[in-house]
């Protein structure tokens, strides 16, 4: 089982002396900032673990004072990651109730993510 809480931490090294590189890019619906090297949990991929994905949808990237905003993305840039796992999240519970009319269904979800590194990031 993979644990999430390190994972998330996918940009700490900028404030400890690392790259001023990053990039923000859109996958699943979602937003994500991505870092060389930053380990990120994005919505389920079809890829098979210790595969390559290329994130073309580059809203905005950064190296160091440069920067590049996108109308809506960046032309010719793009994020390469690696596929290490995937996984669901923990379980949680969706209960539905009417009062004083005996409806009660209960049902419960897990969301499953893919756990990507970042290898590389081309402004």
């Amino acid at each position: 089982m993979l644990c999430i809480n390190t994972a998330r931490r996918a940009h700490s090294n900028t404030f400890h002396g690392g790259t001023n590189m990053f990039a923000v890019i859109r996958t699943g619906g979602k937003q994500f900032r991505a870092e060389p090297g930053a380990t990120l949990l994005i919505p389920t991929l079809d890829a098979e673990p210790g595969t390559t994905v290329t994130f073309d949808d580059v809203l905005l990237a950064s190296q160091g004072e440069d920067v590049a905003v996108g109308t809506p993305i960046v032309e010719g840039a793009s994020v390469t990651a690696e596929v290490i796992a995937h996984d669901r999240t923990r379980k949680i519970t969706v209960f539905k109730r009417k009062r004083r009319k005996g409806y009660r269904r209960k049902q419960g979800h897990r969301q499953g993510f893919t756990v990507v590194r970042v290898a590389e990031i081309i402004v």
